[in-house]
């Protein structure tokens, strides 16, 4: 993979300098809220984001209406995100009348689309700032024009993308973090629109991204999610991705996890990998999207179901605990009955752990876009439906095999079903709600799984550090 350039240290100091002038303005915003919409992508930008609003003098505002400026970190994957993101900045029309001192930004992958940022400024006037995937690092400069120019600020640009070093952040907690270890995708699977608002693959240098994970390390991290649109084929694929796993399994971080894997990139180095790396999970998130050859095909995604199937028991080989998700999508244009149910069979054959199951959404620009599709929706939305069904019933079957175990689980936050409860998650990714107080956030555990529901399963705390 060629190497990407790193964005200078003349600039990232040129953007220090702006988040000063920003601070020293009498009329700028004092507070902000952002809404991150997508993957775990968009939510490391977010921590970017916030560390740069923080440094140009900013607090968090929990309420949205508290802010004094409010940010939408869009995704455009599937169009039901790209419609909510713009009904909810439409909403902020309204707001802004009774708040004309409001700062509307708004950014990410939607914003990168072809004729989007145009659309925008000419549609939402209202908006006073509008940037893409590959200049979020020049989000200070873009604040302090706004402030001093009074006008809106519309900056997208069209490029394959530079690595970015050294953004302020603002992590969401200290023991669990994300870390890019690349950007872009070289895929262009027929459906999706992410090599066109993400760019092409470029990787950080294995230095870099070890010197965050000691960093990190450093500051209590118990857990780090390493993050990439195909973390597969970082530094060009091959054996380099597991290499550089073995090298932060050497710094004894507790847990690793990283997502998302493309099957046709999955090498022999990173299956072996799950069965040799000591704090490596047994978790992948491995999308096969569909189970027949002929969708695959037309979805250029440069497997077969053979293969993927091979690599599930290859996985289960060296790992036989694993827990396997994936993403599918139903309804893919031409998909005919007898296709749907050759993804069904790979379901009940792989039996996932859970599954992220869409009906086919079209994007513009992409070439399946262009593909005739004569199936009715009200028939793709019945096929979908059967597909949850039994993805929730394999689900259930899954998680009621955890009962009786005893688990480590890494306390994550208070539950959502009871305010006296703590919630976590088992090495293999299954979330446990337990009696716990909350003192027990961010440390480690040692948990026997009493029941299981539909999606988590409930425990009892055995001691509170395993």
């Amino acid at each position: 993979m060629k190497e990407r350039p790193v964005v200078p240290r003349e600039e990232m100091l040129r953007q220090q300098e702006f988040m000063k002038l920003v601070c020293s303005q009498d009329q700028r915003p004092h507070s902000y809220h952002i809404v991150s919409m997508g993957c775990q992508m968009n939510e490391r930008d977010s921590e970017s984001i916030a560390g740069m609003l923080e440094q140009m003098g900013m607090v968090h505002a929990p309420v949205r209406e508290d802010a004094d400026l409010i940010l939408y970190n869009t995704c455009c994957v599937r169009e039901n995100a790209e419609n909510k993101a713009l009904g909810n900045v439409i909403w902020l029309k309204e707001l802004k009348k009774v708040k004309p001192e409001l700062m509307i930004c708004v950014g990410g992958c939607m914003t990168q689309e072809k004729g989007m940022a145009a659309m925008m400024k000419a549609r939402y006037p209202f908006i006073d700032l509008v940037y893409g995937t590959h200049n979020l690092y020049r989000l200070p400069e873009y604040v302090y024009r706004v402030l001093t120019q009074k006008r809106p600020v519309v900056e997208v640009v069209d490029t394959d993308g530079e690595i970015v070093e050294g953004m302020p952040e603002k992590r969401r907690n200290r023991f669990n973090a994300f870390v890019n270890i690349m950007y872009g995708c070289n895929n262009f699977c027929t459906y999706c629109i992410v090599p066109y608002v993400r760019g092409r693959e470029r990787s950080r240098t294995p230095e870099a991204v070890i010197a965050e994970c000691v960093r990190l390390q450093d500051e209590g991290a118990q857990e780090i999610m390493l993050l990439g649109q195909n973390v597969n084929s970082y530094r060009g694929g091959g054996a380099e991705f597991a290499e550089l796993l073995q090298r932060i399994d050497r710094l004894g971080i507790p847990r690793i996890r990283f997502m998302t894997s493309h099957p046709k990139d999955l090498s022999d180095e990173l299956i072996h990998a799950f069965g040799e790396l000591k704090h490596l999970m047994p978790q992948l998130h491995l999308p096969v999207q569909a189970g027949s050859n002929e969708i695959l095909r037309r979805m250029n995604r440069s497997y077969t179901r053979e293969h993927y199937l091979d690599l599930v028991r290859r996985l289960r080989a060296v790992c036989p605990d694993i827990g396997l998700t994936s993403d599918i999508i139903v309804g893919f244009p031409g998909e005919t009955l007898e296709q749907f149910e050759e993804t069904m069979s790979l379901v009940r054959q792989v039996r996932f752990d859970a599954a992220y199951t869409f009906i086919y959404s079209p994007r513009k620009g992409t070439k399946a876009a262009t593909y005739p599709d004569d199936t009715p929706y009200a028939v793709k939305s019945e096929r979908i439906q059967r597909l949850i069904d039994l993805q929730q019933a394999i689900a259930l079957e899954v998680l009621e095999a955890q009962v009786g175990k005893r688990e480590t689980v890494l306390v994550e936050a208070v539950s959502t079903r009871d305010s006296h409860w703590v919630a976590g998650k088992t090495p293999r990714g299954h979330m446990v709600n337990f009696a716990g107080d909350p003192s027990l956030i961010g440390r480690f555990a040692d948990v026997e799984i009493t029941s299981a529901g539909r999606n988590t399963l409930r425990g009892r705390i055995i001691n509170p550090e395993g």
